[in-house]
């Protein structure tokens, strides 16, 4: 089965976060990198639970927690960004974070759209 593009985008975005996490380690920061690494990463294994769903109702619920886990994302990265705390520049993950959250949300609506239309 070929990848979807959500899928094939989350998991590399979780890679990014999986860097950006093993830096700020180094840096001694340990609190918003961990919040950043379960966040950041459990967008893209909700992906990949929502694509073996059981059904369409199964499917919209872990594309709405994945979507979900997008925005508390962009929250951290925010945070880490206008606190100063590092100087690791974060803007491209940002950017990414967006992509992920936009692709989410018209998958999320169509899926909600097609649950009532049925």
């Amino acid at each position: 089965m070929k990848e979807s593009i959500v899928q094939k985008k989350s998991f590399e975005f979780s890679l990014k976060i999986i860097s950006l996490y093993k830096k700020l380690q180094k840096e001694k920061e340990f609190i918003i990198s961990r919040q950043l690494l379960r966040s950041g990463t459990s967008i893209g294994a909700n992906v990949e639970e929502a694509l073996a769903g059981q059904s369409k109702k199964d499917f919209t619920a872990k594309m709405s927690i994945s979507s979900k886990e997008a925005r508390e994302t962009k929250y951290w990265l925010r945070l880490l960004k206008q606190s100063e705390l590092t100087s690791i520049d974060v803007n491209s993950l940002i950017l990414d974070n967006y992509e992920l959250i936009r692709i989410l949300t018209s998958i999320v609506k169509t899926s909600q759209q097609n649950l009532t239309n049925n």
